[in-house]
Order: structure tokens, then sequence, then C-alpha cells
């Protein structure tokens, strides 16, 4: 069994968020792979379903983010969920939008709901980095990550969530390059040379 946690913040007026986009991820591999419906449980929602031949659980916490490790050390414990086992989908500033990296273990980065995760479980476990890119200053940080997708954003963000979902078996079954592979032929589009870093459009 393997558990999939997509961060974000709970409630509709986050959905749309660059902060939300690991609980975005989530979302559209219940949708694609049709898992159960979201039920609550463990401080957050829940789904679950088969992937790669083996069970896979996915959270959303609803703790809010900087509280996220609460919700994912009570779903670890009763579900005994080793550190190997467990998978984090989160945004990335340092990454350019439509980028991916993946890494087990390490700092939180600046992440608060990493930081939390980590304070809660331990820090030994895996994280799909999403990228959103970065506002270009410190203190644009909050606004930027609180901010909803501009339109724009479509055209790399779309296609990146359904091949993530589309290719997480591979990943899953132990094939990182592979699904990486594949995300990179789904054409998700670098915009760090051109992406408009002044507002949501």
């Amino acid at each position: 069994m393997r558990l999939l946690v997509g961060l974000g913040n709970p409630g509709a007026a986050y959905m749309r968020n660059r902060h939300n986009i690991g609980a975005m991820a989530a979302d559209e591999i219940v949708r694609r792979h049709r898992f159960s419906p979201w039920r609550a449980k463990f401080q957050g929602l829940y789904s679950e379903g088969l992937l790669a031949g083996q069970k896979l659980v996915l959270l959303k916490p609803e703790t809010f983010m900087n509280l996220s490790g609460q919700s994912v050390a009570a779903a670890c414990r009763y579900l005994q969920i080793e550190p190997a086992d467990l998978v984090v989908l989160h945004d990335d500033l340092d990454l350019a939008p439509g980028k991916v990296r993946i890494k087990q273990g390490g700092g939180a980065g600046g992440h608060n709901g990493l930081r939390s995760i980590d304070a809660h479980f331990g820090n030994d476990y895996w994280r799909i980095r999403l990228g959103i890119g970065h506002p270009g200053h410190k203190d644009l940080v909050t606004p930027w990550v609180l901010g909803n997708f501009a339109k724009s954003d479509a055209q790399w963000l779309d296609p990146l969530l359904e091949a993530l979902a589309e290719n997480m078996a591979h990943f899953l079954a132990g094939d990182a390059p592979l699904f990486l592979t594949r995300l990179a032929q789904a054409g998700p589009v670098d915009l760090s040379k051109t992406q408009d870093y002044s507002g949501d459009s």
C-alpha cells in the first residue's frame, strides 16, 4: 500500500491557488482512475483504488497547509505507512512552471507543508515537486502562492496534471525516470523565460 498526499489549503476559495497544485494533481488522479469518492477522514479527505497493481490511498489534508503534518501523520499511523511508501505532491517555487522533480528525503526548502510533515513524521519520504515559478522577490511570495493560476497557465498546467495522473503508475512501480520522461513528452511548457510575474490575468 502507498499513501499519496496532495498538499493544498481546503475550501473553494483556495481551489485554484498555485499553492494547491498538489491537491489539484490528486483530484486528477482520482478522476482519471475512477477511485472512490473523496471521504472525510484523517483530518482531511481521502480516496482509494488500485494502481500499478497495488492499493493506493490519496489524501488531501484539510488542516490548512501549515498543519499538514497532523493529517498526514494520522493517516500514516492508521494505515501503517512507512516513509518509503509516502509520496507527497507539492508546489515548488524554485522550479519553472511545468517542471517536475522527484526526491526522497532532504529539507523542506521553506515549504510550510513539508516542514509540518517533517515535524510529525520525519523527512525520509518521497516528494514530487511541481514547479510554479517564483514571483521574483521574496516579499511577493505569499500573494504569489495564494493567488490563482492565470488563464495562460492552462497551456502547461492542464497537460502536466493529465500526464501526471496518466503515468503515475510508472512511478509507483519504481520507474521514476520513465515517469519523468512521459511527463516531458506530454509537452508541459517551460515558461521560465516568458512568464509574467506581475500578477494573474
